[in-house]
């Protein structure tokens, strides 16, 4: 039998990504739960799931949404179980006859879906069937790639803090004079800007949809906050498309407006037309920069080596994703990668959902 634990442990996981707090004391309630209920029944994994690891009315859409995709199962209406049957406990799956054999061999619908997910997470986006493909797409959805708060420089009233002199003067007016409290103030705090450079060239065909739809889902989270750009043989913004809030017609939407789809690369002139237009700016400034390429570059590789200087000093943090990079043997030998490596503070692969989530969190890393 499957190790059922294992598949829990997976969903939490899932969770977790895709935005739900489920902590390890609250994961444990839940395999506790889940060792009194029949875990061959989607009702009782779902509700053992529900009420244990959702702490806010807010976790209940994005709880659905995760078990749906990752069971594959509508846990609308309990199954019915058979009268009499004792229900199947998750000890129960892993106990044996008398004679060494395993108990009765059940199947797993639920639990084998899981399992075909979870080993989804690690397959190469390059190598998926179709059906694979479009669990795929639906699993990265689920991502919630959203960036620290950093300090503003405007302040606003607090409970706490350094003291407010105006507002306290003011209230002593209104008082006769009488100091009858503190007023204090304290930093705003704002979401830092994330900056989506993804790379549509040829050599990155096999990758590009399941990293638009990342872009998308970044844009969706702060649709005021996010920047989305292709990059390729020239520079093409795609913020407006991916703003759409279905994945399919915002996908549909950005091919429309790219010109260079499947093309070459000269990405250190596309990065120089990014800074000069958009970064200078102000929207690279302070901001987390995620450049999706695998860095082959047909261009000069001394102006790449440039203008990822020029972006560092900008960015707060450059994260560079390769898909090759989760590749056994991988060495970023090629030209244009030897020149961005020494600009960059995260090298991280993107060849698969595992990788993906990888970048969610170095997103999401103060």
């Amino acid at each position: 039998m499957r190790d059922v634990t294992e598949t829990l442990l997976g969903f939490a996981r899932t969770l977790r990504h895709a935005g739900v707090a489920a902590s390890p004391e609250r994961v444990q309630v839940m395999l506790q739960a889940a060792g009194e209920l029949d875990v061959t029944n989607a009702a009782d994994v779902y509700w053992a799931g529900r009420v244990t690891l959702c702490s806010e009315p807010d976790d209940l859409p994005t709880y659905d949404m995760a078990f749906a995709a990752y069971f594959g199962s509508d846990p609308g209406r309990p199954a019915q179980r058979p009268p009499g049957a004792p229900p199947q406990r998750v000890a129960r799956l892993f106990e044996t006859g008398g004679d060494g054999s395993e108990g009765p061999d059940r199947t797993d619908e639920q639990t084998t879906t899981a399992s075909s997910a979870e080993v989804l997470r690690h397959r190469d986006m390059a190598r998926l069937s179709a059906a694979e493909r479009a669990e795929l797409r639906r699993l990265v959805a689920l991502l919630r790639p959203v960036t620290p708060d950093r300090v503003s420089r405007r302040s606003t009233s607090a409970h706490r803090g350094r003291v407010d002199v105006q507002r306290t003067v003011h209230a002593m007016l209104r008082s006769g004079g009488e100091v009858t409290r503190l007023a204090h103030r304290t930093r705003r705090r704002k979401p830092r800007r994330l900056v989506v450079l993804v790379d549509v060239s040829g050599s990155m065909r096999p990758y590009a949809d399941a990293l638009l739809r990342f872009g998308h889902v970044a844009v969706r989270c702060r649709p005021g906050n996010t920047e989305a750009f292709t990059i390729g043989t020239r520079l093409t913004r795609v913020t407006r498309q991916l703003r759409l809030r279905d994945p399919d017609q915002a996908l549909t939407a950005s091919s429309a407006a790219i010109p260079d789809w499947s093309g070459g690369t000269r990405l250190g002139e596309v990065l120089k037309a990014f800074l000069d237009r958009w970064g200078q700016r102000g929207t690279a400034r302070q901001a987390v920069v995620v450049i999706f390429s695998d860095g082959w570059e047909r261009g000069d590789a001394a102006l790449l080596a440039e203008q990822m200087a020029r972006l560092s000093r900008l960015a707060r943090r450059v994260v560079w994703v390769n898909p090759h990079k989760g590749k056994a043997g991988f060495a970023p030998l090629t030209s244009g990668m030897a020149a961005a490596l020494p600009y960059v503070d995260e090298f991280v692969a993107g060849h698969s959902l595992a990788a993906l989530e990888q970048v969610a969190t170095a997103v999401a890393r103060p």
